[in-house]
């Protein structure tokens, strides 16, 4: 009785927390497949955070020494390709801007995005990361995220679009906006498809910096599930060795 009422919990929980993630987030979010044994996606994802997000956002729990390991890159390409600075290979990425300077400029302290492809998921990095949009106001917005402080960093990639309401009106008369599409208004350096491969990279990268072991840990765990088949399989047939002059 009591595990039934705990499944029970827990079942509600989950639907209440997802019905607030999609209120919260103000638009669909898709799932997207992210291949985390695909090297060369994120090789580029990797590119693409230093060029465009290590600017703002550090991540101190990755050492570029790291990325060289399990990204199938030598020392010195990552030295020449995503290193700025005077960082050595052994130092951890961080951002030359301080919390000060950002909360001075954004209205709050950027967060470090070690984690973030654990904490948020790819899904919902997938869907914020194509959600920027610029309002009546001239301002950066976000479905995803609305009325997020962070600008629109890949606008140059993706050009700078704009979102389209439709009012709805409820059963009590009150009146509300629903979004409904974009609309790509100035055309970035990538077509609509580049765009959504570079952001894919991205949220690649994002998830394999959130846990880097996951790649090696995935790989050891195939050699111990058939070496626990192997041992099921040995300590079988002694059982039947030792159970053979009992019957």
């Amino acid at each position: 009785m009591i595990i039934s009422r705990i499944v029970k919990g827990l079942i509600v929980s989950a639907l209440l927390f997802s019905a607030t993630a999609m209120a919260a987030g103000g638009g669909d979010i898709k799932v997207v497949n992210i291949n985390l044994k695909d090297k060369a996606a994120l090789q580029r994802g990797a590119s693409i955070f230093v060029n465009n997000c290590l600017g703002c956002h550090a991540a101190a729990y990755m050492r570029y020494n790291r990325l060289a390991e399990d990204l199938d890159l030598t020392e010195s390409q990552v030295r020449d390709n995503l290193i700025f600075g005077d960082a050595k290979i052994g130092e951890v990425m961080s951002t030359t801007m301080s919390s000060a300077e950002a909360a001075e400029w954004f209205g709050a302290p950027a967060p470090d995005l070690s984690v973030v492809g654990r904490s948020r998921g790819s899904n919902w990095l997938y869907a914020y990361l194509t959600s920027f949009y610029q309002d009546e106001f001239g301002n950066w917005n976000n479905t995803v995220f609305p009325d997020v402080s962070m600008p629109h960093v890949l606008w140059n990639l993706q050009g700078i679009q704009t979102a389209v309401f439709d009012e709805v009106v409820a059963d009590n008369g009150s009146k509300h906006k629903v979004f409904k599409n974009f609309e790509l208004n100035t055309p970035g350096s990538q077509s609509a498809a580049e765009y959504d491969r570079s952001v894919r990279d991205l949220v690649a990268y994002l998830s394999y910096m959130g846990e880097p072991a996951k790649l090696k840990r995935e790989a050891i765990g195939i050699w111990v599930l058939l070496f626990l088949a192997l041992f099921t399989f040995v300590a079988y047939l002694l059982k039947v060795e030792y159970w053979r002059d009992v019957h």
